[in-house]
């Protein structure tokens, strides 16, 4: 039996959105399969101003509105559905969904993104893009002259502090231990900017405000003293985590944190599965260069069901 579709794009952020308008065009009969709302995450985001196009920035929401309306544009299918596992190592793959039967396809594009780590206290919910943030690039220029503070103490966010520091008039880097975790010569230059403070052995235990980020409560994890430090932003970067519970993790090959390898194409070790987006092993995480990704991995998945890749 013939498989249902060409392509199944697994995720409806960005880079879904972009692979499902390159696929619609390309006339690949394809599906797109959210299990939330056709966005992903940047739907949350409050502004965006570094999307090419825009000059005055728009809303996370505007812009995947009209990222779905320009594939919806060419007829991409999109469906509201969870994937529960893949099986992605024969030819035609199945993909089985939760509540629903499954599918198959002759190829698919994995773009079912990552998200930031949370610190998990009051306040932070309420306060995410209003003083909150998890992207130092997205965000950094709304906090000019403003004190913010990042939480963190890994490669990342040592070198957004270091970055922050362009537009903030102080930043302070919040630390639970005594010690960074990141490489020597990105602790020497957060060390050498005199914009940066530190505050040792402290945690977050919760961040307040109005309709803004105002203060965050912190506590020594050594005397268990509280204190509390002023401030407009919050930036944490304690890592991300990748969306990858419906991935087979072993078969299409991953790197330790669970992030997709892929070559330069967008190939992953199976022929005809591809990975684009959040998802992928990379340093850049960014609308960008997941629309640029995804773009990419269509084109090759359009090459391998003609037979030319």
């Amino acid at each position: 039996m013939a498989p249902d579709f060409d392509l199944v794009i697994v995720g409806g952020g960005p880079a879904g959105l972009t692979a499902g308008l390159y696929a619609a065009r390309a006339r690949m009969k394809t599906v797109l399969l959210e299990k939330g709302a056709v966005g992903g995450q940047v739907l949350l985001t409050d502004w965006i101003e570094n999307y090419p196009g825009f000059p005055d920035g728009l809303t996370g929401f505007d812009l995947m509105e009209k990222m779905a309306a320009h594939a919806g544009r060419f007829g991409l299918e999109t469906r509201t559905a969870t994937v529960a596992s893949m099986d992605l190592a024969k030819d035609v793959k199945t993909l089985f969904l939760q509540g629903e039967g499954s599918i198959t396809t002759r190829a698919v594009i994995l773009v079912t993104g990552a998200g930031p780590n949370k610190l998990g206290v009051p306040g932070e919910a309420a306060f995410t893009g209003k003083g909150v943030s998890y992207c130092a690039t997205c965000d950094g220029p709304f906090y000019r002259d403003q004190e913010i503070a990042v939480i963190g103490g890994g490669n990342t966010a040592v070198q957004e502090a270091n970055y922050l520091t362009r537009f903030a008039s102080k930043v302070t880097l919040i630390h639970r231990r005594d010690q960074l975790r990141a490489t020597k010569i990105v602790q020497e230059k957060a060390f050498a900017n005199p914009k940066i403070a530190f505050r040792w052995n402290s945690v977050v235990t919760a961040i307040e405000g109005d309709s803004g980020v105002r203060r965050v409560l912190l506590q020594d994890t050594v005397t268990g003293l509280k204190d509390t430090l002023d401030l407009q932003g919050v930036f944490v970067l304690i890592g991300v985590s990748a969306n990858n519970q419906c991935i087979p993790l072993d078969v299409v090959g991953a790197d330790k944190d669970g992030f997709v390898l892929t070559d330069s194409e967008m190939r992953t070790r199976i022929p005809g599965v591809y990975a684009a987006g959040d998802i992928r092993s990379k340093e850049v995480r960014q609308v960008i260069n997941a629309a640029g990704e995804a773009a990419v991995a269509s084109w090759m998945a359009e090459q391998y069901l003609s037979g030319y890749e």
